[in-house]
């Protein structure tokens, strides 16, 4: 009876020094998460054996890394907010400012009335087109633009964009080049983002190219090309980051959201778009799906 009464009594004691143990590591768990600042990499160790103890220190490490990649999306949506808003208050406030110091001159110069209120019409326009552009760009980003996407002919859409764009193509002195063997070229894609794509990328050469238009057939797909204007080169890895702009002076017009609605687009429709210069000559092809992207 003696030796079963030893038995039972060591059996509770190292039970109880099992208690004691669980009860100090986590008391040093919690407060190591009191004591340690939020930013902190810290990562959780356990001694005690077993495989709750080791599931429940998972489980909180897992719980704070999760935290701490939350926290470091959010600092990153705080600075590209701050950034997002730095760069179209700039190009914003350029017509705006524009178009105020016309109206003060007007005040003086009555007689020059058509010509100012031209040029403030002008930069209004210019205006409004931006902000369309930085809405378009915010509703494809936040999932709140469904392209209708369906089997369409990839070129008619170019013909519209290239006759819309025919004044300011006529006022640049730029005839366009069409090269296409046929104009059947049927694609998985939506048209009106297909002449939201053209268009952006007409008004791209227009006002970054060096005088010059060519679209042509390439590579199953559309390839727009023009020839480098002066001044700094574009980085072809970068040119389709939003606000990218390849001199710092900022002063063709645009806020650099363009080529990043073009890629959007072309991402959300199946397709890619690439750049890449060769010799004095930018090349930007578009690469549509032949079917639904989940057919494929």
């Amino acid at each position: 009876m003696l030796p079963v009464l030893l038995l039972a009594v060591a059996a509770l004691g190292a039970a109880v020094l099992r208690l004691l143990s669980y009860r100090s590591q986590l008391l040093a768990m919690a407060h190591i998460l009191e004591e340690t600042p939020v930013e902190s990499n810290l990562c959780l160790t356990v001694q005690m054996s077993g495989a709750p103890a080791r599931r429940l220190c998972q489980a909180v490490n897992a719980r704070l890394e999760a935290g701490r990649q939350l926290q470091r999306e959010t600092l990153k949506g705080e600075r590209e907010l701050k950034y997002t808003m730095a760069c179209i208050s700039h190009d914003i406030r350029t017509p705006l400012a524009g178009a105020m110091g016309y109206l003060q001159l007007l005040e003086g110069e009555p007689e020059h009335r058509d010509e100012y209120l031209g040029i403030v019409k002008r930069r209004l326009e210019e205006m409004d087109g931006l902000l369309e552009e930085l809405f378009l760009y915010t509703r494809l980003l936040g999932g709140a633009l469904p392209l209708a996407c369906g089997k369409t002919e990839a070129l008619p859409p170019l013909w519209d964009a290239l006759a819309e764009c025919y004044p300011q193509l006529e006022t640049a002195g730029i005839q366009p080049e069409l090269r296409f063997a046929a104009e059947a070229m049927p694609v998985w894609a939506s048209p009106e983002a297909l002449g939201r794509i053209y268009r952006n990328l007409v008004v791209n050469a227009l006002r970054h190219g060096g005088g010059g238009l060519t679209v042509s057939a390439k590579d199953g797909g559309v390839c727009f090309s023009n020839p480098l204007g002066p001044g700094p080169r574009p980085d072809p890895d970068h040119l389709f980051d939003r606000f990218y702009q390849s001199s710092p002076a900022r002063g063709k017009g645009g806020a650099g959201l363009g080529l990043s609605i073009v890629r959007e687009l072309m991402e959300q429709m199946g397709g890619r778009v690439s750049a890449q210069i060769v010799g004095d000559t930018l090349q930007i092809l578009l690469v549509f799906a032949q079917d639904a992207p989940s057919d494929r």
